[in-house]
């Protein structure tokens, strides 16, 4: 590990766009909540927790995922949820995060969008003020779920609607191809939301192609499949459509057996705006900075690519043009740590 690319990551501003806040959940934070909450968990420690996450594919994590996500109850709650990945944004000089938020992971509980959304938005503004973290929500929708709920869902978020900037469609992906959710990106664009939506992960390289031409999105999560068509990569590229690519989490969920076979290389080769991402951090291994340590270390990750891959974030952001500009000015004036 060079020591000169460690500390210009860690010092970097950075931008994540591939978060899910349920992801965040710290095995102690989780521990804790049970015990108040009064929830029954298989796990008896920290220990057991991590013992947990080494998984054989995407559903065996979402398994461990809506397990961990029931011990959230009130809104004091989500608030520490949130605020604990805010003070990480702190910690790490992640200046802006695009968070996604699954309202239909807690209704079995019988949880609020009300209850959750007061502890989230609490915790936000509270990250604001204090150190001016810049945050915009993403209203994510679980594909694994009847398209009906989803609509039902938009229609129930339209008093929060200030909080979200964009949907999102997330969940297990095989089996539940985005042409099941026409309507709903149709309903959503109507009411002048963003658009993306997880295709590529362990869906094929056809379901990042349905993505764009059957639901319209403008941003792809994950996408790492997308290398199995050329034609396909050619347009990412062409169009400028960006991927924001989770490595820790590719690994974790057997995408690849090691970082080292990681397809990002090939995507910045052929000119995609990869960014990179921590995806459900609690569980895979590592939050935004160990993502970039780990690809200097089994990639030789070089700190002006490190550089290229921040600032593809910046632009890839749902933010306004003009904080955009900032945040692309703020890079540049970084240097080389």
């Amino acid at each position: 590990m060079s020591e000169d690319f460690e500390r210009w990551i860690r010092g970097a501003p950075k931008c994540e766009l591939h978060l899910h806040i349920d992801g965040s959940l710290q095995p102690r934070r989780l521990l804790e909540l049970a015990k108040k909450n009064g929830v029954a968990l298989p796990y008896a420690s920290e220990a057991d927790v991590e013992a947990a996450c080494a998984f054989t594919d995407l559903q065996s994590f979402l398994d461990l995922y809506y397990h961990g996500a029931s011990v959230l109850r009130t809104e004091e709650d989500f608030y520490h949820l949130m605020g604990d990945y805010l003070a990480v944004c702190r910690s790490e000089r992640i200046v802006h995060a695009e968070i996604m938020v699954e309202p239909q992971t807690y209704a079995p509980q019988g949880v609020s969008l009300d209850t959750v959304m007061a502890g989230f938005s609490a915790a936000i503004d509270d990250a604001s003020r204090g150190w001016g973290q810049s945050v915009a929500l993403i209203l994510s929708f679980l594909r694994h779920l009847p398209v009906a709920e989803a609509l039902a869902q938009l229609e129930a978020a339209e008093p929060w609607r200030e909080h979200f900037v964009a949907i999102g469609l997330a969940s297990a992906e095989r089996d539940h191809p985005p042409a099941d959710f026409v309507r709903l990106y149709a309903a959503a664009r109507e009411r002048g939301y963003r658009l993306t939506a997880h295709a590529g992960e362990e869906g094929p390289a056809a379901f990042v192609r349905d993505a764009l031409d059957v639901l319209g999105v403008e941003r792809i999560d994950h996408g790492v499949r997308a290398v199995e068509d050329p034609a396909l990569v050619e347009r990412l590229a062409r169009e400028g459509i960006p991927l924001t690519v989770c490595p820790l989490s590719n690994v974790r969920l057997r995408v690849f057996d090691r970082l080292a076979d990681h397809t990002l290389p090939q995507f910045l080769e052929a000119g995609v705006a990869v960014t990179v991402n921590s995806d459900d951090p609690a569980y895979f291994g590592g939050y935004l900075t160990e993502n970039f340590l780990a690809l200097h270390r089994e990639l030789g990750l070089a700190i002006p690519t490190a550089r290229r891959l921040l600032a593809n974030a910046i632009d890839a952001s749902f933010l306004s043009s003009a904080a955009r500009a900032r945040l692309r000015e703020d890079l540049a004036a970084y240097g080389e740590g």
